[in-house]
């Protein structure tokens, strides 16, 4: 009887390990949404679907910490860019009609 017991509770322990192992694969991954995808894991796992679902999303890749802050990041460089760019044009053509004045 005693054997059986340790039996089921490595069969339990097994079976948790694999219910939850998009969020075992998702940390060990590092993921940063690793709460959202274990609780998404948690309560939609028992569904077939909703598992594989989770293993999917636990084997993608990181997405960036902050998107909004990096968008405006890039538009920041781009309009520095851009100003450049204008103020650049602008020297050269001080500096052409410059040197027909002087001619």
């Amino acid at each position: 009887m005693g054997s059986n017991v340790v039996v089921q509770a490595i069969a339990a322990v097994l079976a948790l390990a694999l219910y939850f192992l998009p969020s075992i694969l998702a940390d060990r991954r590092k993921r940063h949404d690793l709460l959202t995808l274990a609780l998404f894991n948690a309560c939609l796992g028992w569904t077939g679907f909703g598992w594989l679902l989770a293993l999917y999303w636990s084997l993608q890749p990181n997405p960036p910490k902050n998107v909004a802050g990096e968008i405006v990041e890039t538009r920041k460089i781009v309009r520095m860019r851009e100003f450049s760019s204008a103020l650049l044009m602008r020297v050269q053509r001080r500096a052409t009609t410059r040197d027909r004045r002087e001619k």
